[in-house]
């Protein structure tokens, strides 16, 4: 059995697309998997199953479109790849606690990074790479010119963001499944 993290993007913001995590295990567990856990209402799950990384986006998309029918961008991780993303990051360890991982649902093409790593915004320190975005809002993600959409329509990808205290739970929780 493989351990995964499932990230959702877009649940429970703003009284929109609104899962309960008890229903979202359920959903989960009826695809199987085990030792289902979710952490706080945004769309954080990690689980156990033997299908293969590659299936599981298009099986869980499937069956939150299924359930609820919204098309969901969902996002697989392993621990694995979770903790070297950490330890990827190019901040200092004070900019590590206040700063953002901004997940790619795929791949995007190498001139997108490119073109995203030449933008500046005041108060906005980040990194674009090959299979993340590393951010830093100084004045606060809310009041944020990079957003999470700014960064969909430049890379060409889905993105879901988490902050570096979720991210360590989830890797602290994938290691008692």
């Amino acid at each position: 059995m493989n351990t995964y993290i499932a990230l959702l993007r877009g649940i429970n913001v703003g009284g929109h697309k609104k899962i309960l995590m008890a229903e979202l295990r359920l959903l989960f567990e009826s695809l199987e998997f085990k030792n289902v856990k979710t952490y706080i209402q945004s769309g954080n799950i990690l689980f156990k199953t033997p299908i293969e990384n590659n299936y599981l986006q298009e099986l869980i998309k499937q069956a939150i479109k299924n359930k609820y029918g919204w098309d969901i961008p969902v996002i697989i991780l392993t621990p694995n790849k979770l903790d070297k993303l950490v330890k990827s990051s190019p901040f200092t360890n004070e900019q590590l606690e206040k700063s953002y991982f901004c997940f790619y649902q795929s791949k995007p093409k190498s001139e997108n990074v490119t073109s995203l790593n030449k933008q500046q915004f005041i108060d906005e320190h980040f990194v674009a790479t090959s299979t993340c975005v590393y951010i830093v809002y100084e004045k606060g993600a809310g009041r944020a010119k990079l957003t999470t959409n700014k960064m969909e329509s430049t890379l060409n990808v889905s993105i879901t963001a988490r902050n570096y205290k979720t991210v360590s739970k989830l890797i602290t929780l994938s290691k008692t499944l």
